[in-house]
């Protein structure tokens, strides 16, 4: 709880996926990679409950022997065409009258407690409805393009981004995945944590950032991941 406003964080996590299989309880240096989520919201200051949603009974039980509460997902909520708004809605209805709800992707093992109890504060400093987590990109999109079948370059930068040095060009933001924060009632409302008012990023360091869609990501994960145990 915090400013008396209850909180409720998600943790989605299917068992399926395709590029990475059974991402969700690989072992990333000696814990499987949802713990590493799990433990960060069990040790926020202001959560006040914490659950996993899956469709899969092994990431359930992996999951609740680490503490927190879990959800059986029905299956029609965990297919790969399956849009956020569904499973997350139907999370909240099995554990309702929470002021505030966060989504907390199992495939962000760097994100911290800390930044968790930042965001909330965050969003009551900022008298907002939604948080979304984003962290600076690592590459500019004005150095980005599709390219015409025949490979020709010449229409590829914009007249902005002709010649400049990557210092010299606007600072771009990206999404990282980390966390998403919105009030219930209003995203129950309106489907999305990108609300037309009163939504803002928060913004985090890029060495926390990692988001693991593949083999490569997760190997980085294991690198800063030791990083930072080390330090500890």
């Amino acid at each position: 709880m915090y400013n008396g406003k209850t909180f409720l964080a998600i943790i989605p996590a299917r068992g399926g996926s395709k590029r990475l299989p059974r991402k969700n309880i690989l072992d990333l240096c000696g814990k499987p990679l949802i713990a590493w989520s799990i433990e960060a919201c069990l040790n926020s200051k202001y959560l006040d409950k914490v659950v996993v949603s899956s469709d899969d009974n092994e990431i359930l039980n992996i999951s609740q022997t680490y503490g927190c509460d879990i959800l059986k997902r029905p299956n029609e909520l965990a297919t790969d065409t399956s849009p956020n708004f569904e499973p997350l809605s139907h999370a909240i209805n099995c554990f309702p009258n929470f002021d505030y709800f966060l989504m907390i992707q199992p495939t962000s093992p760097l994100r911290q407690s800390w930044h968790i109890d930042e965001a909330i504060e965050y969003l009551f400093a900022k008298k907002a409805d939604a948080i979304i987590s984003v962290c600076e990109a690592e590459h500019s999109p004005l150095w980005s393009n599709s390219l015409p079948n025949d490979l020709n370059m010449s229409e590829f930068l914009p007249e902005i981004a002709t010649g400049k040095r990557s210092q010299d060009l606007p600072k771009f933001y990206r999404l990282n995945g980390a966390i998403h924060m919105c009030d219930t009632n209003i995203f129950l409302d309106t489907k999305t944590f990108f609300l037309k008012d009163k939504a803002y990023a928060y913004i985090m360091d890029k060495k926390y950032s990692v988001d693991i869609d593949d083999e490569l990501d997760f190997k980085f994960a294991e690198i800063l991941q030791n990083e930072f145990l080390r330090k500890v």
